[in-house]
């Protein structure tokens, strides 16, 4: 009965997205893209994260980041949530407190290394904009504070991982209303290589990550599109074609919350121009291409 509601529940956050999609993807369409100067980890060059699921160990205290796109794609995240926050954020009752204990996280441990000026009421960000700290909305105004997509994935009933909440300003490829509720293989099913096999891997990987000792892997492809790039898993799929300037990578970590047990997992978006790469990337890219996507 609780997942048929909770199916109910995203079927209509769907209609709601679906019904803004059109315009809300147009946000950052025609403007000048937000780039990062260079790639600071190419996942293709590197024998640990160039086939999957390239895990590895993370230091707890390179978590979440700032870098030189911080102010763009701040101004960017901040319209997303300001004009669409339908479309980029979803919070599910059982999520709640693990958004909580996220939102505490984040303000006592990853904003102060970060730059942050903090008051019991606001928090003035690397770019001198100041943001009102709002508990009851964790998810949106941590959205407003850090680079990072911010996904809660949760222990269901059966003991696979369902995504209870997100802040999603940059997907790729992927719509948050059709994710939000489901668990690890539904989420995953457009991904053909996602099979049984590899599902029930993740899932005993999801299992064992532990509080303190968080891990990260990353991706990267050659694109054209925006940061903000949903798209729906029964749009048609579009030729990437040959004009693709950019290389879009994604630093994905995997935390565990040691109150609610919570596994958050977040997402740095680089995009840089394939010209940016250093030699080596660019002779590493040669010898180990990789994929196109729109």
């Amino acid at each position: 009965m609780r997942r048929r509601q909770v199916a109910s529940d995203c079927d209509v956050a769907g209609v709601r997205f679906g019904l803004s999609l059109m315009r809300t993807a147009r946000l950052d369409k025609g403007m000048d893209p937000i780039l990062q100067s260079h790639l600071p980890f190419a996942p293709f060059a590197d024998p640990r994260t160039r086939k999957l699921p390239g895990i590895v160990p993370m230091d707890p205290a390179d978590w979440l980041r700032g870098d030189d796109a911080y102010a763009g794609q701040m101004a960017l995240r901040d319209r997303l949530i300001a004009e669409r926050p339908e479309a980029v954020h979803a919070l599910l009752p059982q999520g709640r407190a693990a958004a909580g204990e996220l939102y505490d996280k984040v303000l006592a441990e990853e904003l102060p290394r970060l730059g942050f000026r903090l008051t019991a009421t606001h928090a003035t960000r690397p770019d001198g904009v100041t943001v009102p700290l709002d508990s009851a909305r964790p998810l949106l105004t941590l959205g407003r504070l850090v680079q990072e997509d911010l996904c809660l994935m949760e222990a269901g009933p059966d003991g696979e991982h369902v995504m209870t909440g997100a802040i999603l300003c940059f997907p790729a490829g992927w719509t948050l209303a059709e994710k939000i509720g489901r668990p690890l293989m539904r989420i995953h099913a457009p991904v053909p290589r996602y099979d049984p096999d590899v599902g029930r891997r993740v899932q005993r990987l999801f299992d064992a990550i532990r509080p303190g000792q968080p891990l990260w892997r990353a991706n990267a492809h050659l694109s054209r599109a925006p940061l903000f790039n949903p798209r729906a898993e029964d749009a048609e799929k579009a030729d990437a074609g040959q004009d693709l300037p950019f290389l879009r990578s994604e630093r994905q970590g995997l935390v565990r919350l040691a109150r609610t047990g919570a596994v958050v997992f977040s997402i740095h978006t680089y995009l840089v121009r394939v010209g940016d790469l250093t030699p080596d990337q660019q002779a590493a890219l040669a010898e180990h291409p990789i994929h196109a996507s729109l």
